[in-house]
């Protein structure tokens, strides 16, 4: 998150900025501000938003950590019962 001199962007990164990096609209970053999903502050007179580059890192990891948590939910639904318990029902039909 640089400009084009190689300086660091300012404290804060406009929706603009945030679109770009996450490589989607500006229309979906305040669609995903307004929804309280992606943290912002409201500054000036007109209502411009910015957004903290900690805050964007935070929710890029978490958006990292939504898709694993969802992947073993889903691996987890299409196992078959015998998948997860196999070896207990094994050893207990052993016994």
């Amino acid at each position: 998150m640089t400009d084009s001199a190689g300086l660091p962007l300012g404290r804060f990164l406009t929706v603009a900025d945030v679109a770009d990096v996450l490589n989607v609209t500006a229309t979906e970053v305040l669609s995903l501000v307004r929804a309280g999903e992606l943290p912002a502050i409201h500054l000036g007179s007109i209502g411009q938003w910015r957004i903290d580059p900690a805050v964007l890192e935070s929710f890029i990891a978490d958006k990292y950590d939504e898709s694993r948590r969802m992947g073993l939910w889903h691996e987890a639904q299409l196992a078959d019962v015998a998948d997860l318990f196999g070896e207990r029902r094994r050893s207990s039909r052993g016994a």
